[in-house]
């Protein structure tokens, strides 16, 4: 026999595992996340700029079949990610999401939920539990712009060089690794926005 809930349980909090990619990179740049199901997509959207190692100057909207959610805005028919939560949005594996970052240079990245699972006792979400590669820098046109920048950064003798190397403050072009994932310090900036959902 089936045991079921009684009315006066508490449900168990759950987290939506998603696997998050930039569109268009080649490789692929991803992050693999953990967060509260019941998080708003404002706070995804925070989520997903620290993750990534974005720096939030830009617009950005969350959208699929039910609608699109951001800053709301009429005219643009973007609706308050403030009062949306994620589970209602995506509520089960195999959903996907698009996020948009900055309306300019189109940032796009798309969100596959991977699992819905019971949160793990002691366990502190948002968490980041696998990535590769580094976060393109803001402005630089978009992914296309990017794969430009790595060109010239890549080739000392290009007349724009030098020139973007100022423009990303850099000395030379090896500090810029676009291989670059540093898992303990993603989750170190995640600490912030992190909280325990269901105690030992």
């Amino acid at each position: 026999m089936t045991s079921q809930r009684s009315p006066g349980t508490p449900r168990t909090p759950a987290a939506h595992r998603i696997k998050v990619t930039l569109a268009g990179s080649r490789p692929p740049i991803w992050r693999r996340l953990e967060v509260p199901s019941a998080i708003t997509l404002a706070g995804l959207h925070r989520v997903l700029q620290t993750a990534f190692g974005w720096e939030d100057y830009h617009m950005w909207v969350f959208e699929n079949a039910m609608g699109r959610y951001g800053v709301a805005d009429r005219e643009l028919r973007i609706a308050n990610a403030a009062t949306k939560r994620l589970d209602h949005v995506t509520p089960a594996p195999g959903d996907r999401l698009a996020y948009t970052y900055d309306f300019g240079d189109d940032w796009e990245h798309t969100l596959q939920i991977e699992a819905v699972i019971p949160a793990e006792p002691g366990i502190a979400y948002p968490r980041c539990l696998a990535g590769r590669r580094a976060c393109p820098p803001e402005d630089c046109g978009g992914i296309w712009g990017y794969g430009d920048l790595l060109e010239v950064l890549a080739d000392p003798a290009h007349d724009e060089h030098e020139e973007r190397l100022e423009w990303l403050g850099l000395e030379s072009a090896d500090q810029f690794d676009p291989a670059a994932f540093d898992l303990i310090a993603t989750n170190n900036a995640l600490s912030h926005l992190a909280t325990v959902l269901t105690k030992n």
